[in-house]
């Protein structure tokens, strides 16, 4: 069991990012709307305050929170814009927990402090243009040659991209096998000749973030840049799916933090927005909009915390990281659309809040596995649980 930071530490740790959450970055929210850009100082604040390195162990530099508490933190942090949570998304989670889980001695020396104040950012490159789901459909290569690899293929949607100083980058080692079997995890310097960084994406929301095409053009790495080192060589998908579980109940805590923002704006308009005479929150279909937000919020959070603990207590929960993905998402879509159905017409328009938090919360259903992967994943597990 990971026993994380102390207790009293923590819940001060979870005050202070609370309150930067409402006081410094709510206020920021329109300015990276208008600007498709996190400000300088907002981001050198998030530095200095340690949030680069929640999850990496304290002997590399950063804070070591186990994962119960780094699902209330994140929680507390997502209770502003999903956008600055997706900067130091990929060091906290799937950029920096391949190294961190199954790197060796010398790559957690080599990359780890960096990651962990937020001086190299790190990047998660699994998702092809045509393999996002299928992540043992990987095509990019990764050939031997001599003592090295060479590295040619095409990934997509690569959150931070333009940003990185490394690359977690999953590669086809074995041509011959097929699926899963064949697939390496790579540790690759952003600045490795042969690597292009394509400009930024256009995104229907959570504009701020930065996901990119990112080419490898004959990318040229020594054996020893493999997660774990040469005898971890065909075992990448492992790691990858290691990563992503952790990584779900990290979403579901975003979705919570998130729901409950929404749930917040959709109560305080319900007591100020009067109809025939009286607030909205006093008519009864209202409420039971808002009644059944609550519900939605509770479960979701009493989800994440659950699987939290089994994953610490564990070290895994596939199936409960699954479930937790699958819901908290699902459920803050329910609750975004709510809110806005509360505000009526003036949820539409874009001086409203709710309008772009609506937006922001739609791709929480689609990465890190969509709901129907999620399904998949729970229903398989299930039934095999079952049989026994």
């Amino acid at each position: 069991m990971a026993v994380g930071v102390d207790d009293d530490v923590f819940e001060q740790l979870v005050d202070t990012v609370s309150r930067f959450a409402r006081e410094r970055l709510i206020p920021a929210e329109r300015r990276v709307e208008e600007e498709d850009a996190i400000p300088e100082e907002i981001i050198a604040e998030m530095k200095e305050m340690g949030l680069f390195g929640l999850s990496t162990p304290e002997e590399y530099g950063g804070i070591g929170l186990n994962v119960p508490q780094e699902a209330r933190l994140i929680e507390a942090l997502c209770y502003a814009s999903l956008t600055f949570r997706s900067l130091i998304g990929t060091n906290v989670g799937i950029g920096a927990q391949g190294i961190v889980m199954d790197g060796t001695p010398a790559q957690k020396d080599q990359w780890l402090p960096g990651i962990a104040s937020g001086d190299t950012i790190a990047s998660f490159a699994l998702t092809e243009p045509d393999n996002g789901s299928d992540a043992g459909g990987i095509r990019t290569s990764a050939r031997r040659d001599g003592d090295d690899f060479v590295i040619n293929g095409t990934k997509r949607y690569i959150t931070n991209a333009v940003r990185a100083g490394v690359f977690t980058v999953f590669a086809r080692t074995d041509a011959d096998k097929p699926g899963a079997d064949g697939v390496s995890a790579f540790i690759v310097p952003a600045d490795t000749p042969g690597i292009t960084v394509a400009k930024p994406d256009r995104k229907l929301g959570q504009r701020g973030t930065k996901t990119s095409d990112v080419i490898f053009d004959n990318v040229r790495v020594p054996q020893s840049a493999i997660i774990g080192g040469p005898e971890n060589l065909h075992k990448g998908f492992r790691t990858a799916m290691k990563v992503l579980d952790r990584g779900r109940i990290h979403v579901g805590a975003m979705a919570v933090g998130q729901s409950q923002r929404m749930l917040d704006i959709a109560t305080d308009y319900a007591l100020d927005r009067k109809q025939f005479g009286k607030p909205i929150g006093e008519h009864q279909l209202v409420q039971g909009m808002l009644a059944d937000c609550q519900a939605d919020l509770h479960a979701a959070r009493a989800l994440v915390r659950a699987t939290a603990d089994t994953f610490n207590r564990e070290g895994k929960a596939i199936l409960e990281a699954s479930c937790t993905k699958y819901f908290c998402t699902e459920a803050a879509g329910r609750i975004a659309d709510r809110a806005l159905q509360i505000h009526g017409g003036a949820g539409y328009m874009a001086e409203y809040d709710i309008e772009r938090l609506y937006r922001d919360i739609r791709l929480l259903r689609i990465y890190e596995g969509t709901s129907q992967i999620q399904q998949l994943v729970i229903a398989r597990r299930t039934l095999a649980n079952r049989a026994g």
